[in-house]
């Protein structure tokens, strides 16, 4: 099979497709919105967050993927304005670098919320976690997965002519086998399993959340909510691509008409997939800015500083209210035997900390 109209979110816009004008508007949009807020997003984590938790420096991660996508942006408005004059080799490498950064965000959102709901249900437990140091080795074992399940794109993107223009586009792909097998290793890996643990996460911590003691860490979880609810809107259109190009590739032999009427649509709705794939790295930003409202305090104390200080003041094993609560109740104690947990799960943990800081 040639020139396959499926895969990225790039490919997706194609000019014989879709109004190119409207394409690079909504493109440099993103870029003029999403750069700026996440360059501003990694300034402020490192230079003004010191002590930073896992959940600030997962944002920060989540940041610089995003942004690693968008400066892109202004090579892709120009090819769709215009035409690919970079050369396929540059074609095959950035469209490489931004799936790994799609792979990536889904990946850090995933541990993200994985961490959140640890942090709720098993705050003791997620002391330990941040103790080990777990999350640098977490990280490098995410980044190389993300790059690794990004390789098929390297032998299959190609430069295609459209109307006497080159654009670096398209995927070709040497036999149906190999098309599906790319197809469903992106919609597996990055969404149907990611997703599924994101919705497990979450369903058990909605009953949590409107009754959590401290509002502090009812607030991060939501902020993290919130980016997860966002980044899911604007993946599904582009998975559900994935999924009727797999459903035509089944019955395209045995069903030509419906497999037909499915790729019209898909085609459809393939300009919302691909805008929406790319507003998607720059709505964090916005987010952040929005839950910073209530922080905001001074010019030299800007309410996205003091919010990511907040994130990390609240996250378990980075100053957390409720754990510094009972480390101080022991410290004022005059044994560690009349520190007093309400589960007993919580014992040793407790002990460890009252012996770690004698009265």
């Amino acid at each position: 099979m040639n020139h396959s109209a499926e895969q990225s979110s790039l490919e997706e816009m194609a000019p014989e497709k879709f109004d190119g004008t409207m394409a690079c508007v909504i493109l440099g949009l993103s870029f003029l919105v999403g750069a700026p807020g996440n360059l501003l997003v990694i300034w402020t984590i490192l230079r003004h967050v010191k002590q930073r938790s896992h959940t600030v420096v997962l944002i920060l991660h989540l940041a610089a993927a995003d942004l690693v996508v968008l400066i892109t942006l202004p090579l892709w408005i120009y090819s769709l304005a215009y035409s690919w004059v970079f050369g396929e080799a540059c074609c095959k490498a950035m469209v490489y670098v931004i799936n790994a950064c799609m792979y990536s965000s889904v990946f850090l959102i995933t541990v993200m919320s994985v961490e959140r709901f640890m942090a709720v249900r098993y705050p003791f437990d997620s002391v330990n976690w941040r103790r080990k140091k777990a999350l640098n080795k977490v990280l490098l074992a995410l980044w190389t997965a993300a790059f690794l399940f990004s390789i098929p794109v390297i032998p299959t993107q190609v430069v295609g002519d459209d109307y006497g223009a080159d654009h670096c586009l398209y995927r070709s792909y040497t036999s149906v086998t190999q098309e599906l097998v790319c197809v469903l290793l992106e919609t597996l890996v990055g969404y149907i399993l990611p997703f599924s643990i994101l919705v497990v996460c979450y369903s058990c911590l909605c009953s949590r959340i409107a009754q959590m003691t401290f509002k502090s860490k009812r607030k991060s979880t939501v902020l993290i909510a919130s980016v997860v609810v966002v980044f899911a809107i604007c993946w599904t259109p582009h998975h559900i691509g994935n999924v009727l190009s797999l459903v035509n590739l089944a019955i395209e032999n045995s069903f030509p008409e419906t497999a037909h009427s499915l790729e019209n649509v898909r085609s459809t709705m393939a300009f919302i997939a691909g805008a929406m794939g790319f507003i998607s790295s720059s709505v964090n930003p916005i987010l952040y800015m929005f839950a910073a409202r209530s922080f905001r305090s001074s010019l030299s104390d800007t309410g996205i500083q003091k919010l990511f200080r907040h994130i990390s003041s609240t996250a378990p094993g980075e100053g957390n209210r409720e754990v510094s609560f009972v480390s101080k109740r022991c410290n004022n104690q005059t044994s560690s035997s009349q520190c007093v947990l309400e589960s007993k799960d919580q014992i040793d943990i407790l002990i460890q900390m009252c012996e770690n800081n004698p009265s």
